[in-house]
């Protein structure tokens, strides 16, 4: 579960709140008046390479060159 503090609260403490980010992953969302509006997590870099992200998340490959029935379909979504 992901903590929610005050932006009030975020300010007097923020120092302390970036370690605690750093040192457990877990993200922190800061509100203002009750409201969503900013969200404090660790940085991940975006430079990966998009089909590395994919790899491995693949179930099943059967016969990837023949065609689908028009029943099967429904089964593919």
């Amino acid at each position: 579960m992901e903590t929610h503090i005050s932006k009030s609260q975020f300010k007097a403490r923020a120092l302390e709140y970036f370690r605690q980010v750093e040192a457990d992953g877990k993200p922190i969302v800061v509100t203002d008046h009750g409201k969503p509006t900013l969200e404090i997590r660790p940085y991940q870099p975006r430079d990966r390479d998009p089909l590395s992200l994919l790899r491995g998340t693949l179930l099943r490959y059967e016969a990837p060159t023949e065609p689908v029935a028009a029943d099967e379909w429904e089964a593919l979504g």
